[in-house]
């Protein structure tokens, strides 16, 4: 039997001074009848609007009086004893009434119709202007008028459909479930059901099988409403409540017959009307889940693919291996380069990313009551920013070191190549020094021979001595290079010690052969003074143009506009040395021309070249001449430098401008989002479109960093590595700059996730601006984060009690009110109750509470979510009340890919009652809330 009789609220039935929507709210049913069913009024009934109440009215007291093997024929007449109208209430409420009076009398009739109408009171139903008398008398009008009060009561009034009741309710139903059929439009109970298509979708949407609905035909009323009440009678029970063509023939059906003869069908189906109600809140349930696994999928992902990307490049930014060549360096440089233009600044979009939808689970999850998302070992938000830290502090230096290992090559390269040109010119010297040094031919030479040779050994110790200079600063350049760990070291060190070896040699050799030379000094009496001479002044102008060549080819390395200047004016400095030197030039030529001028003129045959040096004039000369042209090479090259290093300047003063422009912009808009973070100004959604447009803002900036990088870029390729004139450098400069981005990004996501859980929680505008002042005020630095202690104070502040549940008892008590009460009682939370809230908004105990988890928290507290005892319930309801389901029901019931969801997951059941098949969705759906694993 269907269950008529509960009821929640009393409701009022009669006149009323306007129209409602129906039970529950802020109308009654009484309401919506007022206009037009004033019974006490002595208005007379439309015929055919009566005619059809009393068949539909006669015919649904019947299909409840059968039950007690009795009916009705005649309506006015039947109740008038009031002995079935008692039954029948009987029947419907389930519920016995007093014993009725048996007599024949009037006063007896009248004594039944009251027991009757005194029940129907005693369900919240007041009834005016019918009383037992008009009952007793045959009123068709006041009859009809109580039956109908019953309908409503018994069979109309429980009805609801989302928040809706009665009247509306019911007309909601019929809409959603005629829906989907063509040429049926319900907007109403009177001319909506004419043409009978409503009827026969009403069954056809339930019971496909017993109606074939594509046959009916708009435009053949009569046989489509005699298909539905022939079927609706002969399967469903319906007993047949109306003609078709008293509905047919009738401009405006009887409302109140239709609403009757619809109610039975509602009630009919009303078991599968619970089926969709339940199928429909586990879809719901499943959605969430299947959407937050598939986030949680994600975030898997990407967690692990940066997490790798960050493991494989950690060893190349600690690989601080130098190259050999500095063309290997350059190209490490340019690799670090794309590394920070290319392939890190998408990594810090996607760390961004990764953490915004963290969060944005997190919510998510909270907001449906679902347990937090714990990522996998080594996946958590947090081993990210360590590695990220990690990564970053890799990072740190990598580009400085590159560049001093270059500017290290450079300078090896130039070391070495500065020994390669001493070593060269000091073994052309000492080639054949060694045989000359072993000579013995002072042994058959005269005395003016042996005298020559010993002017000559004294030229040749001269020259030794001003060779010693050389050979030092060739074993200083060497030890310079094995200090600066050059590649080619042992060649260097090789050749380095086969010159000292040879100098220590030669030393050895010239002091033997000095003393055999002196042995016969005695015998040397003739000694040319103007050779003598010329071979003493010779050798050291010799060596000065050989100095002076030598330092004319001299490689150079300059870094700053001042160093280059002061080679040049260096440069100038010799320049002005050189009439002085040409004048010693021509002197010592002067000394040669006047010994072969006396030779000659005293007839004296020379034995050919100067026997004290081998310095000839030519040879002077053509070193002279070798010097005159090197010198305006060195001035070219001098000039080239001294462009490049102007140019230089220029680059470096041109990003410096940039750089000052970039560095405090970039710390003002991370300053001014601190303070938007912090202040309340406007609804959320005025935040958030102000802060989109202040992203907006900032992106439009990044030409300017992309100017800086292109001028950075240039600095770096002309080998500048310092400027004075900024104190930013790219790296400070990428760093705020990504740092901004971060920031600008996590705070739109806030605000986002703000609004998120406020629709969904239904906090108002108001509550979150207390909320969000609450917070600010106890956020003394501004962190964005609040410390246990601020946090439990902010929870005072707001009037929340964990203690003793005074919140709810304090009823309609304002924040303000319910905190001064809690001071003046000195109340403060209780540490273990506190310790769970604090394991809910800080569950990887970081010791920290953000603004998201206090605002997730406080409207956990005033809002109601599903529940898993809710879920199993609607699984019982299509499980047929058992305490299993199978895969068929599931299949039947829900959406494929959802029915497979639950299928996949569901354990067998393990009960005594269990089935083939049978699977246990009790422990399913608490494993959905986190109660237990699945």
């Amino acid at each position: 039997m269907v269950d008529y009789h509960a009821a929640n609220q009393a409701y009022q039935y009669g006149p009323s001074s306007g129209g409602g929507n129906g039970a529950g709210g802020g109308g009654s049913m009484g309401d919506y009848m007022a206009q037009e069913d004033d019974w006490d009024r002595d208005l007379l009934l439309d015929p055919a609007w009566e005619k059809q109440q009393r068949k539909t009215f006669t015919a649904w007291c019947n299909s409840h009086l059968r039950k007690a093997g009795t009916q009705i024929e005649n309506i006015d007449e039947d109740f008038r004893d009031g002995l079935k109208l008692m039954l029948l209430l009987e029947v419907i409420s389930g519920e016995r009434l007093p014993k009725p009076e048996r007599g024949k009398m009037r006063v007896h009739k009248i004594n039944n119709v009251n027991k009757a109408l005194d029940f129907i009171a005693s369900k919240g139903v007041k009834l005016v202007s019918i009383g037992a008398e008009e009952i007793v008398d045959g009123n068709a009008k006041m009859t009809l008028g109580m039956i109908w009060t019953i309908i409503l009561r018994f069979a109309i009034q429980d009805i609801s459909v989302e928040e809706t009741s009665a009247k509306e309710g019911l007309l909601l139903w019929c809409q959603r479930k005629t829906a989907p059929y063509k040429n049926v439009n319900v907007q109403n109970f009177h001319i909506s059901w004419k043409d009978g298509l409503a009827f026969n979708a009403l069954i056809h949407r339930h019971r496909p099988e017993l109606i074939e609905y594509d046959k009916l035909r708009k435009d053949d009323p009569v046989t489509n409403l005699n298909n539905a009440f022939e079927v609706a009678e002969k399967y469903l029970d319906i007993p047949k409540m109306l003609d078709a063509e008293d509905i047919v023939n009738t401009a405006r059906p009887d409302e109140k017959a239709i609403m009757t003869y619809v109610s039975s069908f509602y009630h009919a189906f009303s078991g599968a009307q619970k089926a969709e109600t339940a199928a429909n809140r586990i879809c719901k349930v499943l959605a969430v889940n299947q959407e937050n696994e598939h986030l949680m999928e994600d975030y898997e992902r990407l967690a692990s693919d940066l997490l790798e990307w960050i493991r494989r490049t950690i060893p190349w930014l600690e690989d601080r291996v130098p190259q050999k060549t500095i063309q290997e360096m350059q190209q490490k440089l340019e690799d670090f380069r794309d590394y920070r233009r290319v392939h890190k600044p998408p990594k810090v979009q996607e760390k961004c990313q990764l953490e915004i939808n963290f969060n944005t689970l997190q919510t998510k999850l909270r907001l449906s009551n679902r347990p937090a998302f714990m990522p996998s070992e080594g996946r958590m938000v947090s081993d990210i920013n360590n590695g990220w830290q990690h990564l970053e502090q890799a990072e740190k230096g990598y580009e400085e070191w590159l560049l001093n290992e270059i500017r290290r090559l450079e300078r090896l390269d130039h070391l070495a190549e500065k020994f390669r040109q001493k070593a060269s010119i000091h073994e052309a010297w000492t080639d054949g020094k060694e045989a000359m040094l072993k000579q013995r031919d002072y042994e058959t030479a005269t005395l003016s021979d042996i005298k020559a040779l010993i002017r000559k050994h004294e030229a040749f110790e001269s020259d030794l001595a001003a060779h010693q200079d050389r050979v030092e600063q060739i074993a200083a350049i060497a030890q310079e290079l094995n200090e600066l760990d050059y590649y080619d070291s042992h060649n260097v060190n090789t050749r380095c010690q086969k010159i000292c070896d040879q100098w220590d040699n030669l030393g050895s050799l010239t002091h033997s052969r000095r003393e055999a030379l002196e042995k016969t000094e005695k015998q040397l009496e003739t000694i040319d003074q103007l050779h003598l001479e010329y071979a003493k002044r010779a050798a050291p102008f010799n060596n000065w143009m050989e100095s002076a060549m030598e330092d004319l080819q001299d490689m150079f390395i300059v870094h700053t506009i001042e160093e280059i200047e002061g080679l040049i004016s260096a440069h100038d400095q010799f320049k002005s040395t050189l009439p002085d030197a040409d004048r010693e030039r021509e002197a010592i030529l002067a000394i040669h021309k006047e010994a072969q001028r006396i030779a000659e003129s005293n007839h004296i045959k020379l034995s050919g070249s100067n026997p004290y040096t081998t310095v000839t004039p030519q040879i002077i000369n053509s070193k002279w001449e070798k010097v005159q042209q090197l010198v305006p090479k060195r001035d070219h090259a001098l000039l080239e430098e001294q462009s490049k290093q102007q140019s230089n300047e220029h680059l470096r003063r041109q990003f410096a401008s940039q750089a000052n422009m970039v560095g405090p912009w970039i710390q003002t808009k991370m300053e001014e989002i601190g303070r938007i973070s912090i202040e309340m100004n406007g609804t959320l959604e005025d935040q958030l479109s102000h802060l989109k447009q202040y992203e907006r803002s900032i992106v439009d900036y990044k030409p300017s960093l992309d100017l800086l990088e292109q001028q950075h870029q240039l600095i770096q390729e002309a080998l500048i590595f310092d400027n004075k004139h900024t104190n930013y450098t790219m790296e400070h400069i990428r760093v705020g700059w990504e740092q901004l981005l971060t920031t600008i990004a996590r705070t739109i996501n806030e605000v986002e996730n703000q609004i998120l859980t406020r629709d969904a929680k239904g906090i108002s505008q108001e509550q979150m601006q207390e909320f969000r002042a609450s917070f600010n005020h106890f956020d003394k630095d501004h962190g964005g984060a609040l410390g246990p202690e601020e946090f439990k104070a902010c929870l005072i502040s707001l009037g929340y009690d964990v203690e003793n549940d005074r919140q709810k008892q304090t009823g309609s008590m304002d924040s303000d009110d319910f905190r001064a009460l809690l001071i003046s009682t000195g109340y403060s939370l209780g540490d273990a109750e506190f310790n769970r809230i604090m394991s809910v908004v800080d569950p990887n105990h970081s010791g920290l509470v953000t603004f998201q988890a206090f605002i997730d928290f406080m409207s956990r507290e005033t809002t109601d979510t599903d529940t898993a005892d809710q879920v199993i319930a609607s699984f019982k309801v299509l499980a047929g009340d058992k305490n299993f389901i199978t895969a068929e029901e599931l299949r039947r019931e829900l959406p494929p890919d959802q029915a497979e969801y639950c299928i996949a997951r569901m354990a067998p059941y393990q009960g005594p009652d269990a089935a083939p098949g049978a699977l246990d969705y009790k422990s399913f759906s608490t494993a959905l809330y986190g109660e237990s694993d699945l």
